[in-house]
C-alpha cells in the first residue's frame, strides 16, 4: 500500500491497523515491511492482516494521516452437494429455476446457466432470463424443446473462479387435450426501490411470465421519456442507467404485455452523492494571541459529518473556534467529511507567529498621491504579532483623530476633504511587546478627476450605429484612462471590437461607439473616468428597439379535419408593440425542412394581442408542424420553435384524377389512363380509385376498384367491346375516374370519350418532306391521313416518325418521336454531321401502327470547324476606339467543315451573363473605348452546320489599362491591309 506526502524537511512514515499502530521497529514482523512510505505484506493471513489501514506522516511541524485503506480476503465457495430435484412444468406455462448461490465476497459475481453438459450455455431471449441479481432462471413459456439439464454456474472475475450446481431436470409436459393454453403475463422479476451513488451506472430487472410471451416496456413516471443515459438490453429485460444524476430521481415502472392480460411494477431510484468540499481550510499564519476559526463545508447527501484530527489525532467536531492562540494551536489540522458513500480529507497548517514591527516587505509608499477634496487613505501595514499599536506624524507634528483625519484600525492614515495644505512628510510608527518600527512617505495633491460630458440616454434601431458621448477634467500630471461597463460587465474592447469601438484623444475625451446596434446591445452603460489617484462615474441607459422575438411555445389545442386551434404566447417586443402575427404550416409531403407556407386562420388578421387563433384550410388527415412569426413596425422577427407534429383527422376526398384518357387495343382490349391525386389529396388511408366506363350507346357502366393510389393506368378485356361490321371504323366510350377513401368517396372526373378503332390506319401519311436546320438537326413536314374514302374520318391517335442512316444503322435501331394526330410536323435531334438520313412517318392507333409512307432521304449538313478564329486587338491614338479583328476562315470546297455564313460578337461586362450581340459578314469590327470596369469580347463563326466554338479576349477599361495605342498613319496602314486582304 502506497503512501508518500509532500513534506520540508521530508517526512518519518507509520502505519496503524485498525486505530492500532504497527510498531515495525520496535517488534520485527515477518509479513510486515516498510519501503519508504509504503507498507508491504508479505504472505498476507486473513486473520491476521485483514482490517482497515492508516499511514500517518510527521515532520517537526505537525502530523497528518491518510485516507483509509481496506484489506479483504475474497472467496468464493462451493454449491451444495444434494441433488437437485426436477421441476416438472407443462408446455406453456412459464417456470423458475432456482440457482441458491454460495456465499461469496466481492459480491460482484455474474451467472450463467449450462444446459445438459459444460461448455454448453444456455443462450437468452425474449423467452429466457437469468437474473444477474439472484441467478434464477426464467423461462415465460416453456416449450418441448426446453427438456434437459441445467446447472447455474456461478463467476467471480475478481478472484478467477468459477463453480456450478448440481443439475436440474426440466421436464414439459403435454398440454391438457393436445390444446396449448394461453396465460396473462406475470411479472416475476421485480427491481426493489433503488439507491445509486452519482455518476455511478445501475441496472433495474423486469422480466415476465406468460403465453405469448410478454412484452416489456420501461417508463419514468411523470416523464414524458426515458433518461438520455439509458439503455435497454436482455430483449427488453434490463434498464441501464448510466451516470445517474439528481435529475434522474423518480418512479421507474416496468410492464409486461400479451394478448391475455398485462402486469406491471413500479419501485422508486434515488440518487445520494459522496462528500464534495463547498468551503476547505487552507495554511495559515497568524498572530499569538488572536481570535481565529477553522470551518469546513462539504455537500453530499446524506449530509456529510464533519470531525477534525490535529498531528494524527481526534481534535473535535463541526467547527473549531481560537479565543485567544499561543503557540499549542500550532500544527497539522485536518478537516474530514464523511457520509455512507465516501470520505474527504483537507489538509493545512496553522502556525503561530510572535514577532516584532519590521516594514521591510511592506513599507509606506515614498510617494503618495491624493485627490482633491476626495477621501485618502495611506496604508501603514507592517509584520508584526501580536497587533502593534499605531501613531502617525505629518512632519514633526503628532497627528490625533479628528473629524477630517482618522488612524483605521488596520493602521492606514484616512483623509477626508483634501486640500493643498494636506501635502507633505507623513510617517507610521507600529510599537509592540517585541519592538517597534516606522515608515514614512510624501503626499502630493492633485487636481481631481470629474466627467464633465456625461452619456445621455438613447434609443437606437437594430442595426444602426449610435455613439455615447463621455468626457472629464483631470489634473494634467495625470494620465486618464475611461473605462466603459454594461450592466456592470466590464467592455473587453479587444474581443469585442466587432460591436464596440473606443473613441478617445488626449483632450479627456472617450466616447463610446457601438457599431451594428443588436438588441443584446441594449442596457445601463457607465463611464468611469479613472486615473491613479481617483475616478469618477456616470451612466445612461440605452433602449435598442427592433423586430419582435420569436412567440413562445406553440400548444395544440384541439384538432379537426381540415382545422386545429392554436395558443401560444408573446414573445420579446424589444420596444416595439407587436402589430400581428403569422401562422405557418409545413407538412408531411414539404420538399425540405424550410418549406413553410402561410396558413389561413379565423380570425383572418391575427392582431398582436392574440394568443389564440384557428388554423383552417389544411388538408385531412396530414401531418403538420406550425410556427407563429411576430411583426412590429420595424419588420418580422424570428420564427417560433415549431410545435410538436399533429395529424388532422380523416374525410372524405374531394379531389378526383386528372387527364383522363384512353384508347381501344386488340382483342377487346380498352386502356384508361389518368394522372393519379396527390398524396395531400388523399385525405385518408385506404386510398383509392373508382374507374368507370360504358359503351357510348350503352345505359350501365361497368366499375372497377383500384387500391394502389399510385396507379395511373387500368386495362379491361372483354370481346363484346370489339367493334362489328356495322360500327364502321371506330366505337366511342365514356369513361370517368373517382377516388375514395375510408371516409367514402368523391366526385367524378369529368367524362371523356374515347375511341376503340375496328383496325390499324389503312392510310399512309404523303407528302414527306424534310430539311435540315443543322449538322445534327433538321425538320420533317407530311401530309395527314384524313379519309378512309367511306365517308367518314379514319381514327388516329397521332403519328410515328423514324429516322437512320441509310448505309450505317439498321432499322430495327432507328431513333422513334411519337406525336399527336393535331400536329403534322416534328423536329429531329441528336442526329450525327454530313449523313444520309432514311426518314418514315406512319399513323397508329390502339390496334397498331398504319402502313408506311414513301422514305424520304436527306443529308444532315457538314459541321463547324472545331478550332474558334484567332483574335487581334488595338486602341487609336486617341484612346476612343478599339479595334479588333479575327482570322478569315478559308473555305475548303472538298472538306468535312461547312460553309461560314457569318460571324457573331458579343460585348459585355465580366460577370455578367448578358450582353449585346453584333452580327457581321466581316472579319473585324470597332468598339467605343469602356472607361472603366473590365470587359469580355468573344467571337464565334456561323455555319451551315451551326454555331462554331467561342474565342473570348478579356479588355481593361481605359483608365486601368496601358495597352500600346496606335498613330494616325499606323491605323490608315491597317486599313490598308485589310483592305488588300478583303481583295
Amino acid at each position: 500500500m502506497n503512501c508518500r506526502a509532500r513534506a520540508n524537511p521530508p517526512a518519518s512514515y507509520r502505519w496503524r491497523r485498525d486505530n492500532w499502530e504497527i510498531k515495525l521497529m520496535e517488534q520485527p514482523d515477518e509479513h510486515y515491511s516498510l519501503v519508504g512510505g509504503n507498507l508491504v505484506i508479505t504472505n498476507p493471513r486473513e486473520k491476521k492482516h485483514a482490517g482497515t489501514y492508516t499511514c500517518v506522516a510527521k515532520n517537526i511541524y505537525g502530523t497528518v494521516i491518510s485516507k483509509e485503506a481496506r484489506v479483504t480476503f475474497g472467496f468464493l465457495e462451493e454449491f451444495s452437494d444434494e441433488e437437485r430435484d426436477p421441476v416438472y412444468v407443462k408446455e406453456g406455462q412459464g417456470a423458475v429455476l432456482l440457482c441458491a448461490p454460495p456465499k461469496a465476497w466481492p459480491q460482484a459475481v455474474t451467472y450463467r446457466w449450462i444446459y445438459n453438459e459444460f461448455p454448453i450455455f444456455l443462450h437468452t431471449d425474449r423467452r429466457r432470463f437469468v437474473s444477474q441479481r439472484t441467478g434464477n432462471l426464467y423461462i415465460s413459456k416453456v416449450e418441448a424443446q426446453d427438456a434437459g439439464n441445467y446447472s447455474c454456474y456461478v463467476s467471480s472475475p475478481i478472484i478467477g473462479q468459477s463453480v456450478f450446481s448440481k443439475f436440474i431436470p426440466l421436464i414439459p409436459l403435454p398440454p391438457d387435450e393436445g390444446e396449448e393454453r394461453k396465460y396473462p403475463a406475470d411479472i416475476r422479476v421485480k427491481f426493489g426501490d433503488t439507491t445509486a451513488m452519482l455518476a455511478s451506472n445501475i441496472t433495474l430487472e423486469c422480466f415476465a411470465l406468460g403465453n405469448p410471451i410478454p412484452h416489456i416496456i420501461w417508463r419514468k413516471v411523470d416523464s414524458t421519456d426515458l433518461p438520455a443515459n439509458h439503455e435497454i438490453s436482455e430483449s427488453g429485460a434490463v434498464l441501464h442507467l448510466y451516470n445517474v444524476q439528481y435529475e434522474d430521481v423518480g418512479a421507474y415502472d416496468c410492464e409486461a404485455i400479451n394478448t391475455k392480460g398485462k402486469d406491471w411494477h413500479k419501485a422508486w431510484l434515488y440518487v445520494e452523492s459522496a462528500p464534495e468540499w463547498a468551503e476547505t481550510i487552507n495554511n495559515t499564519q497568524i498572530d499569538i494571541g488572536s481570535e481565529h476559526t477553522m470551518r469546513c463545508v462539504a455537500s453530499g447527501k446524506p449530509f456529510p459529518f464533519i470531525r477534525w484530527y490535529k498531528d494524527g489525532y481526534m481534535y473535535g467536531k463541526g467547527e473549531l473556534k481560537f479565543s485567544s492562540l499561543t503557540f499549542e494551536d500550532s500544527g497539522m489540522y485536518q478537516c474530514i467529511a464523511e457520509n455512507y458513500w465516501g470520505i474527504k480529507y483537507a489538509n493545512a497548517e496553522l502556525r503561530v507567529i510572535a514577532c516584532a514591527p519590521t516594514f521591510e516587505f511592506n513599507p509606506v509608499k515614498k510617494q503618495l498621491l491624493g485627490a482633491k477634496d476626495g477621501r485618502v487613505v495611506i496604508e501603514c501595514k507592517p509584520r508584526a504579532a501580536p497587533r502593534p499599536r499605531f501613531t502617525w506624524k505629518k512632519g514633526k507634528e503628532q497627528l490625533f483623530n479628528t473629524s477630517r483625519i482618522s488612524i483605521l484600525y488596520d493602521g492606514s492614515l484616512e483623509i477626508l476633504n483634501a486640500t493643498k495644505n494636506d501635502e507633505g512628510f507623513y510617517a507610521c510608527f507600529a510599537e509592540n511587546d517585541r519592538g517597534k518600527a516606522n515608515s514614512s512617505g510624501y503626499l502630493t495633491i492633485t487636481e481631481a478627476t470629474s466627467i464633465t460630458v456625461a452619456p445621455e440616454d438613447t434609443e437606437v434601431k437594430v442595426g444602426d450605429e449610435v455613439t455615447l458621448s463621455c468626457a472629464a477634467s483631470f489634473d494634467p500630471m495625470l494620465d486618464i484612462t475611461f473605462i466603459w461597463a454594461i450592466d456592470f460587465r466590464v467592455i473587453d474592447f479587444d474581443s469585442e471590437w466587432q460591436h464596440y469601438e473606443r473613441v478617445v484623444n488626449e483632450d479627456g475625451i472617450g466616447d463610446l461607439r457601438i457599431k451594428n446596434a443588436q438588441i443584446w446591445h441594449e442596457g445601463r452603460y457607465t463611464c468611469t473616468a479613472q486615473t491613479v489617484v481617483d475616478s469618477d462615474t456616470a451612466y445612461a441607459d440605452l433602449r435598442v428597439v427592433g423586430v419582435p422575438g420569436p412567440p413562445g411555445v406553440i400548444r395544440v389545442e384541439e384538432i379537426g379535419d381540415t382545422w386545429v386551434k392554436l395558443l401560444w404566447s408573446k414573445g420579446a417586443e424589444h420596444n416595439s408593440p407587436i402589430h400581428y402575427y403569422t401562422i405557418q404550416t409545413r407538412h408531411y409531403w414539404a420538399l425540405n425542412e424550410d418549406d413553410w407556407k402561410n396558413a389561413s386562420t379565423s380570425p383572418a388578421f391575427l392582431d398582436g394581442s392574440l394568443e389564440r387563433a384557428d388554423v383552417t384550410d389544411l388538408y385531412p388527415w396530414m401531418e403538420y408542424q406550425f410556427r407563429i412569426i411576430a411583426t412590429n413596425e420595424y419588420g418580422s422577427g424570428e420564427a417560433s420553435i415549431p410545435s410538436l407534429k399533429i395529424k388532422t383527422w380523416d374525410a372524405p376526398p374531394v379531389v378526383s384524377p386528372t387527364d383522363v384518357a384512353g384508347y381501344g387495343g386488340r382483342n377487346g382490349e380498352i386502356v384508361i389512363t389518368w394522372t393519379p391525386v396527390q398524396p395531400w389529396y388523399f385525405y385518408g388511408k385506404k386510398f383509392g380509385y373508382i374507374v368507370a366506363f360504358k359503351p357510348h350507346d350503352a345505359y350501365d357502366w361497368w366499375y372497377e376498384t383500384i387500391s394502389d393510389p399510385e396507379t395511373r393506368r387500368y386495362v379491361h378485356r372483354d370481346s363484346y367491346f370489339i367493334p362489328t361490321e356495322e360500327d364502321f371504323q371506330v366505337r366511342e366510350f365514356q369513361v370517368k375516374v373517382k377516388s375514395f377513401n375510408v371516409k367514402g368517396d368523391g366526385p367524378y372526373s369529368l367524362t371523356k370519350v374515347i375511341y376503340y378503332p375496328r383496325d390499324v390506319p389503312t392510310e399512309p401519311p404523303t407528302d414527306v418532306y424534310a430539311r435540315p436546320v443543322s449538322s445534327t438537326e433538321a425538320l420533317v413536314w407530311w401530309l395527314p391521313v384524313v379519309d378512309t374514302g367511306t365517308g367518314l374520318q379514319q381514327y388516329i391517335e397521332g403519328y410515328q416518325v423514324k429516322y437512320w442512316r441509310k448505309y450505317d444503322d439498321p432499322e430495327p435501331g432507328a431513333n422513334r418521336i411519337f406525336v399527336p394526330a393535331t400536329v403534322n410536323q416534328t423536329r429531329l435531334e441528336n442526329m450525327l454531321p454530313d449523313s444520309h438520313y432514311l426518314i418514315e412517318v406512319r399513323a397508329f392507333n390502339g390496334a397498331g401502327l398504319g402502313p408506311p409512307g414513301e422514305h424520304c432521304e436527306m443529308f444532315t449538313k457538314r459541321p463547324p470547324p472545331p478550332e474558334p478564329p484567332r483574335m487581334w486587338r488595338y486602341i487609336t491614338w486617341t484612346g476612343k476606339w478599339l479595334y479588333v479583328w479575327w482570322d478569315h476562315i478559308q473555305y475548303d470546297w472538298f472538306g468535312n467543315i461547312s460553309f461560314p455564313l457569318y460571324y457573331k460578337v458579343m460585348f459585355r461586362k465580366t460577370g455578367y451573363i448578358y450582353g449585346k450581340v453584333y452580327i457581321t459578314g466581316w472579319h473585324f469590327m470597332d468598339f467605343p473605348m469602356p472607361q472603366v470596369g473590365d470587359y469580355e469580347l468573344m467571337v464565334r463563326g456561323r455555319y451551315e452546320g451551326g454555331d462554331g466554338p467561342v474565342r473570348k479576349i478579356r479588355i481593361q477599361g481605359k483608365a486601368s489599362m496601358n495597352t500600346p495605342t496606335l498613330s494616325l498613319v499606323s491605323l490608315v496602314l491597317l486599313a490598308l491591309c485589310i483592305a488588300g486582304l478583303e481583295m
